[in-house]
C-alpha cells in the first residue's frame, strides 16, 4: 500500500494550489479520504474529508476556499485550495482509509 502526495509548493497569499494523493495497492473506491495538515509547532489538524457516499466535510478554515474530490478510476484524491493565506502554511497529508500518505509542503507568503 502506498500513497503518493504531490502538488505542494510556495505561493503568495491569494493564490491556489491543487494537492493530489495517488493510491496504489489499496481498494481505493471503498475508502474514505481525508486531508490533514500540520503547521510548525502545532498539532495535526483536520482539513477536509470525502466519504464513499460523496459526503464532504470541511474544517471551518477550509470551508468556502478548499474543495476535496476524488477520482476512483485513478485512485486519486485531490484538495483544491484557493484564496490561500499565510496561516495555511503547513505540511499536508492525505489519509485513505487508515493509511497515511507522506506529507507535501505548502508555503504561503504574504
Amino acid at each position: 500500500v502506498q500513497l503518493q502526495a504531490s502538488g505542494g509548493g510556495s505561493v503568495q497569499a491569494g493564490g491556489s494550489l491543487r494537492l493530489s494523493c495517488e493510491a496504489s495497492g489499496i481498494y481505493f473506491k471503498n475508502k474514505n479520504v481525508s486531508w490533514y495538515r500540520q503547521a510548525p509547532g502545532k498539532q495535526r489538524e483536520f482539513v477536509a474529508s470525502l466519504n464513499t457516499n460523496g459526503i464532504r466535510d470541511y474544517s471551518d478554515s477550509a470551508k468556502g476556499r478548499f474543495t476535496i474530490s476524488r477520482n476512483n478510476s485513478k485512485a486519486t484524491a485531490y484538495l483544491q485550495m484557493t484564496s490561500l493565506r499565510p496561516e495555511d502554511t503547513a505540511v499536508y497529508s492525505c489519509l485513505v482509509g487508515i493509511v497515511w500518505g507522506q506529507g507535501t509542503q505548502v508555503t504561503v507568503s504574504s
